[in-house]
């Protein structure tokens, strides 16, 4: 049973953006839903961040919003194919490297988790694609420009899928939109606006739909991962989730940054979970904590605790026989199902966590279906692990040796060996995370193609840390939309 593949990312930056701008916006104009992911360059207060009022969150937000930047941004696409078995998506994957043009602060901790995890802030500074933050400037609704690209995904009218995000929504609101409102009620009112297909939080969904022990982003794609295949394994009538990729050939093959996902990370190294990044994926000691960080075995540990504590609520039951359930201790407490997460949302209520999870800056007409031909690029036919006909949670031909399509030099598949919290494929994993709830969600009654109305519980619903209630998107008959945003849907919706 595995899990293996390939996932193609392609890096945009500003001496390849003009090339790729044709093939980003058909990949966007031809989605299902769209997944997306920041990099920051901070976030400021922590504790500002979480603060017991929702509207001193906000503003806290708006601060570090003003105040730093986005360095790289992910889209992932997902194109729902409707004549493939079960559930079955074309995945499209871009990492835009960015620069904010005007001056922002950036925090050493925020360098140094990103270095850590291969970031190159070299090619930041000599290829990042240029933007301007706040209200449009000049030229800024013309051309092919980051600004423009958001108000086409904007256009594009799909459904938004983030993890944790409120934070992203506010950055890329101030970074390619507008002047961010004073009032969390205007900002709200602007985004159910802005995405009349709706916003979903695959963190919320994690925790509330899925109900995982753990919902940071790397847990919740790794369980998602092996719950999918597990289906496979069971066979019967479940739908499973499949995913497929374009095979990029010539040229474009320098772009792409093959991630090899593993059906398992090495064992190897300390066997005893660190305990804080079980619970939020994130550790102050980073690399040098002395305990395991690795979330597989994460996941296999709380798949042991689950299945024992079935084993021992079937043999208390066995025998208890008969027995009154009234006459056990009035002081003997219930075994917590799942792992419960509720000393988590106290550390987080009292702010002993930095943010929430696994991310220290981020916490911290019908258009041809196929890829265009003039960017060289075509249905991968299951080369490399990158399955067509396949799910995810099988092997593919060659993935033992997880060698990436193309044939690609050494320097090359050591470039997927480095970095592996990236904006690009964080959106890819956010994208997975939301593909499998709406999988697991599927009636057989609905239209397929629905995608935007499986998952009704968590629509417009954003994640909010030591809260029992999300943040509801929505337009309230006391909060207007802001006048920025209001020009704004001018520009976006007069070509549409």
């Amino acid at each position: 049973m595995t899990t293996s593949m390939i996932v193609p990312v392609i890096d945009v930056q500003s001496n390849n953006f003009k090339e790729l701008w044709p093939a980003m916006l058909l990949a966007i104009k031809t989605s299902s839903f769209i997944a997306v992911d920041t990099e920051l360059s901070g976030l400021g207060s922590r504790k500002a961040l979480l603060a017991e009022s929702i509207e001193d969150r906000y503003k806290a937000i708006c601060h570090a919003a003003r105040t730093r930047s986005i360095l790289s941004l992910g889209i992932a696409c997902y194109k729902k194919i409707e004549n493939k078995p079960d559930d079955t998506y074309l995945v499209q994957v871009y990492n835009l490297t960015l620069l904010c043009a005007e001056e922002y602060i950036i925090e050493p901790q925020s360098v140094q988790f990103l270095v850590q995890h291969g970031f190159d802030f070299n090619k930041q500074y000599a290829q990042g694609i240029p933007y301007y933050k706040g209200n449009d400037k000049g030229g800024d609704v013309h051309g092919q420009n980051i600004r423009t690209l958001f108000v086409e995904l904007l256009r594009a009218r799909r459904p938004l899928v983030v993890h944790n995000g409120l934070i992203d929504m506010v950055f890329l609101y101030q970074c390619f939109y507008a002047h961010l409102p004073e009032r969390l009620g205007t900002f709200t009112a602007d985004l159910c606006e802005m995405f009349p297909a709706g916003v979903y939080d695959t963190k919320y969904a994690t925790e509330y739909e899925l109900r995982f022990s753990s919902s940071y982003l790397e847990y919740a794609y790794k369980k998602c991962k092996l719950d999918n295949c597990k289906l496979v394994t069971a066979g019967g009538s479940s739908p499973i989730l499949f995913l497929e990729f374009c095979n990029y050939s010539g040229h474009l093959c320098s772009y792409v940054d093959y991630r090899p996902c593993f059906e398992e990370s090495s064992q190897d190294g300390p066997q005893d979970v660190c305990l804080r990044f079980s619970a939020y994926g994130w550790c102050p000691n980073g690399s040098s904590c002395p305990m395991s960080h690795n979330t597989d075995l994460i996941i296999r540990q709380d798949e042991k605790t689950k299945e024992n504590k079935r084993k021992r609520r079937k043999k208390r039951k066995q025998k208890a026989g008969v027995q009154d359930k009234d006459c056990l201790s009035p002081n003997k407490k219930p075994c917590l199902e799942d792992g419960s997460s509720e000393p988590k949302e106290e550390e987080l209520a009292t702010g002993t966590c930095p943010i929430a999870e696994a991310e220290p800056v981020n916490d911290q007409p019908q258009v041809e279906e196929e890829c265009p031909a003039d960017t060289q690029m075509s249905i991968d036919e299951g080369n490399g692990g990158n399955g067509v006909c396949e799910p995810q949670s099988t092997p593919a031909e060659g993935a033992d040796e997880i060698n990436p399509p193309g044939g690609k030099t050494t320097a090359q598949a050591k470039k997927a060996e480095s970095g592996t919290h990236r904006a690009g494929f964080d959106a890819f994993m956010t994208g997975y995370i939301f593909s499998f709830a709406c999988t697991l969600n599927h009636s057989p009654n609905q239209p397929s193609s629905e995608t935007e109305t499986r998952l009704p519980e968590c629509l417009n619903k954003l994640y909010l840390s030591g809260k029992s209630v999300p943040l509801q998107i929505v337009k309230s008959t006391f909060s207007k939309s802001s006048k920025a945003h209001t020009h704004k849907m001018e520009v976006v919706w007069r070509k549409s």
